[in-house]
């Protein structure tokens, strides 16, 4: 997908292939031979005749130049693109200049190169290039040989008329400049959402697939966990209560409880109501997100607050509707944050009347300059190797999916996620999830937060 960083310069590239000028000639040297031809040879009416097919041979051998020196399918520069076109226009003008000047039945033909220039440069080349087309135009209609006519027959147009006739050329090729632009925009802007919409049925796709392999992962887990759970029943019984192995067995217990809650999530149907509360505020939303990560040796430290200076309708808590998938994703980013932090992590949330803001921050090693662009693509993970490697033998290692499934899921809520690490002379790494408030509240939230207002 593209950002809005990406559209500046998407703008002020050329579209112009060397294939497609050098075609574009071709044709227009065709033409002019054959119109050459048909006034000099077959009607008889004089014309310099020597100056008009060197014109012509000129732009031959640019044709056969260009060939030879770039490959078919080279892109050409916007530079060398509007110095091919400005040729065009001066050509063609230098053969109307021979040929009758605004009197010439061919003249509307020089809007030809501003509309492919409209069509394949930047707007500021374009102008220049209809500028140059304009001035000539305008030279053309008081500044021209004869018009190639019978010898004994005189054709002197009225100036008003040859005004007339240069007002109708100029806007003729400002229509057309101004559509071939609005067509090429709305091209762009169809490509760009193509290629976004690409992007994100790939993520899904690629999530879909994880989804299948969680389902088959909770039944076949299922048992094993069963079995663990009852051992370790069996085995606190048979432990005295002051034994330094019955702290470690109620642990094992309890993680075993909590891997079944979190098999049990995962083979939910994706219609089945949360048995909780069917809405939450932001603070709720954290509380129960960071919840499983609290008690340990990293300190998780929740701020929710509105910006400065809300007004008091808008400085109330956002409410949205319970959505597991934001819970899931907004937790797995703060277990991410505990497990590479030093000491804490900061879960920070704030609103204006427009949006809401989440920032996770840690003071761990921060994220990995060559990695940080990647980041949140499937299978790429955060975890050093070394911090991998220290692990002993059989030890689990990180796939790489939890930041994908998160951001994923973030994402379908509408939210914008970045990453990135702290500034100086903070360290550690900081995500940021950003939604639209129309995005996060719901209908049902905001008529809850009237209510509770009344």
């Amino acid at each position: 997908m593209l950002t809005d960083t990406d559209r500046p310069a998407l703008a002020s590239e050329s579209r112009l292939r060397l294939q497609t000028s050098v075609r574009l000639r071709w044709f227009a040297v065709a033409g002019q031979l054959a119109t050459v031809a048909v006034t000099s040879l077959a009607l008889g009416f004089p014309l310099p005749l020597g100056y008009c097919l060197g014109l012509i041979v000129l732009s031959a051998w640019l044709n056969v130049f260009l060939r030879l020196r770039f490959p078919a399918r080279y892109r050409l520069s916007t530079q060398l693109g509007t110095s091919l076109i400005a040729y065009d226009i001066l050509q063609l003008g230098a053969l109307l200049f021979l040929t009758g000047g605004i009197t010439n039945p061919f003249m509307p033909l020089i809007i030809a190169p501003v509309t492919v220039a409209a069509a394949t440069l930047p707007t500021r080349n374009t102008v220049l290039l209809g500028l140059l087309a304009g001035v000539l135009s305008m030279a053309l209609a008081f500044h021209h040989l004869p018009l190639p006519w019978p010898v004994n027959e005189a054709l002197e147009l009225p100036h008003l008329y040859k005004a007339g006739l240069l007002a109708a050329v100029v806007a003729g090729m400002m229509f057309q400049a101004v559509y071939a632009l609005r067509l090429a925009k709305e091209s762009r802007l169809m490509s760009a959402a193509l290629a976004a919409t690409e992007h994100i049925l790939a993520r899904e796709q690629k999530l879909h697939a994880l989804d299948g392999l969680a389902a088959a992962a909770a039944h076949e887990l299922g048992t094993p966990l069963s079995t663990i759970t009852l051992v370790a029943k069996e085995l606190h019984r048979t432990v005295p209560a002051e034994s330094p192995m019955a702290e470690d067995l109620a642990l094992l217990q309890s993680q075993a409880v909590r891997c079944r809650e979190i098999l049990q999530r995962l083979t939910r149907s994706p219609g089945e109501r949360d048995p909780l509360h069917a809405m939450l505020t932001v603070s709720q939303l954290i509380e129960e997100a960071s919840a499983p990560y609290r008690g340990g040796k990293t300190k998780v430290v929740v701020e929710v607050r509105p910006a400065a200076g809300l007004p008091a309708a808008a400085a109330e808590e956002p409410v949205g509707e319970r959505r597991p998938g934001v819970i899931y994703g907004v937790g797995n980013l703060i277990e991410n944050a505990v497990d590479f932090a030093t000491s804490t992590v900061l879960v920070t949330a704030s609103w204006n009347e427009q949006s809401l803001t989440v920032s996770i921050a840690d003071d761990g090693p921060g994220f990995q300059a060559d990695l940080i662009e990647s980041i949140g693509e499937p299978y790429v993970t955060t975890r050093s190797t070394a911090t991998r490697a220290a692990k002993e033998s059989g030890a689990p290692a990180g796939l790489g999916l939890g930041l994908f499934i998160a951001k994923t899921l973030l994402e379908r809520s509408g939210a914008n996620i970045t990453l990135d690490n702290r500034p100086r002379p903070d360290r550690g790494a900081i995500v940021t999830i950003t939604w639209p408030r129309s995005a996060y509240e719901t209908r049902e939230g905001v008529f809850g937060r009237e209510r509770r207002a009344s």
